[in-house]
């Protein structure tokens, strides 16, 4: 479902703000897609211009960076420990950027943004 992302119809102070126009297509939008625990699943969708994006819908496995030997290895991800976005994407196991999850390897912090790139890739925190 689209959502549009024009201007609302009321000015700061709460009165009413005439339309000068109607929607444009270039205003649309979409919403979020969360990347949950679960077995692989990517998503392409077309973008503006005609691109594709691959969405990460669910994700079980993360490509972790460790920064003290520089090594990448790909790990299972058990959970989300922690997400600065939301508290409540902890209880839904939902990755965003930034978010702690617990891998096969350690804690780890996701520097990628799934929904938007395709893939989590993370950065493993020190015990």
């Amino acid at each position: 479902m689209t959502q549009w992302h024009g201007k609302a119809g009321r000015k700061p102070s709460g009165g009413r703000s005439p339309a000068h126009r109607g929607k444009r297509r270039a205003e649309l939008g979409s919403d979020p897609q969360p990347t949950t625990l679960g077995e692989d699943k990517r998503a392409k969708i077309r973008i503006r211009g005609g691109d594709k994006k691959t969405r990460l819908v669910r994700a079980e496995t993360a490509n972790i960076v460790d920064p003290d030997s520089g090594d990448a290895i790909a790990a299972e991800i058990e959970t989300v420990v922690k997400n600065e976005a939301n508290p409540h994407y902890v209880r839904r196991n939902i990755i965003t950027k930034g978010a702690i999850i617990r891998t096969s390897e350690g804690d780890a912090r996701v520097t990628s943004r799934p929904g938007q790139d395709g893939s989590v890739n993370a950065v493993l925190l020190e015990d």
